[in-house]
């Protein structure tokens, strides 16, 4: 048995379903997208079965992109959580056949108040399309399932269309990276967007000598302040200089190296600084790759030390820059030609 092609035909089925869908776009999403836009109240999204299950991730993509929304299932609301939906909520119902018993027994109680209705089935004649206000059809020629039955194809479609509708959604609200992070503080977006320079940023105890300062006193000041590196200030406290362990490292291979010499001499003159404390920690570490350095040195704008941000504090911070990921991405895609 060749999988790779069962594979393949399950793709090619649900991807033909996809394509027949975007080629007749028959329900009226401009009105349902401002219908849900001006409601002051939340879009609530129902149904059992295969359909429940897609019709809570679409509640969850909905939520993560700006509208309130959330997944209630008809056999509850039927036991008491009816109580759930407001004068002022919409209701997404999802039913593939548009019959399903536990969800057509709650449409009654939703009409009676009045509460606007979308439905999503395969049926424009099926009770939850009579039912709704807006209908928006998700019929589909052919299952990917050898029987034609499981729903596969069709949870597919479901799906999608809800992806589009928050997508639509999303434009109209002109909704941004920085709005779909606020709602994501914990995740790698979240981070990349909201977490700055000035909060990783050390402060305090920082590894700094004068440019008369001895080496041997210097690597002491080194390890203490445990960066691998101090930084030089000059009489006016304005950042003239940088040794690194990378400085050390080359000088003792030096003829006539000596441990009294004075730091400047070996150190790196006139390092790269920046002066931009409210920079994203994404952003220096991009700054940090790019200039293939450990150290961001932070100072005002008199070169005066204001902090300094080594790349271990953003790797610990859980800061990632897609900069490494798409040069491990072409190593991949160049290794497989």
């Amino acid at each position: 048995m060749n999988y790779k092609e069962i594979v393949k035909e399950v793709l090619l089925t649900e991807a033909k379903e996809l394509e027949i869908a975007s080629s007749s776009i028959s329900f009226d999403i401009e009105n349902i997208v401002n219908l849900i836009i001006n409601s002051k109240g939340k879009l609530i999204v129902t149904g059992v079965g295969k359909s429940g299950l897609v019709g809570a991730k679409i509640a969850a993509t909905l939520a993560s992109t700006g509208t309130s929304s959330f997944f209630l299932h008809p056999t509850e609301a039927m036991h008491g959580d009816l109580g759930m939906i407001g004068k002022e909520d919409i209701v997404l119902a999802i039913s593939y056949s548009g019959e399903s018993e536990e969800l057509i027994q709650i449409l009654p109680h939703i009409k009676r108040f009045n509460i606007p209705l979308i439905a999503m089935a395969k049926d424009e004649n099926s009770t939850l399309a009579k039912y709704s206000d807006y209908f928006i059809n998700i019929n589909v020629q052919k299952e990917a399932c050898p029987l034609d039955t499981a729903p596969t194809s069709s949870t597919t479609l479901t799906m999608a269309m809800g992806d589009a509708l928050a997508v639509c959604l999303m434009k109209k609200r002109d909704f941004k990276k920085e709005d779909f992070a606020s709602f994501h503080p914990g995740g790698s977006l979240g981070k990349k967007l909201f977490v700055k320079l000035d909060d990783l940023l050390r402060k305090e105890n920082l590894p700094i000598v004068s440019r008369e300062t001895k080496l041997k006193d210097a690597i002491i000041v080194m390890s203490q302040g445990r960066l691998g590196s101090v930084i030089i200030e000059d009489e006016n406290k304005k950042v003239i200089g940088v040794l690194s362990d990378g400085d050390l490292r080359r000088a003792l291979m030096k003829d006539g190296f000596s441990i009294d010499c004075n730091v400047e001499s070996i150190a790196t003159l006139n390092p790269r600084t920046f002066d931009d404390e409210n920079l994203l920690a994404s952003d220096a570490l991009q700054i940090i790759e790019t200039y293939k350095i450990q150290l961001l040195i932070i100072t005002n704008k008199n070169r005066e030390l204001k902090g300094l941000l080594h790349i271990h504090d953003l790797i610990e911070a859980g800061i990632k820059w897609k900069m490494k990921q798409e040069k491990n991405k072409k190593k991949i895609q160049k290794s497989q030609k």
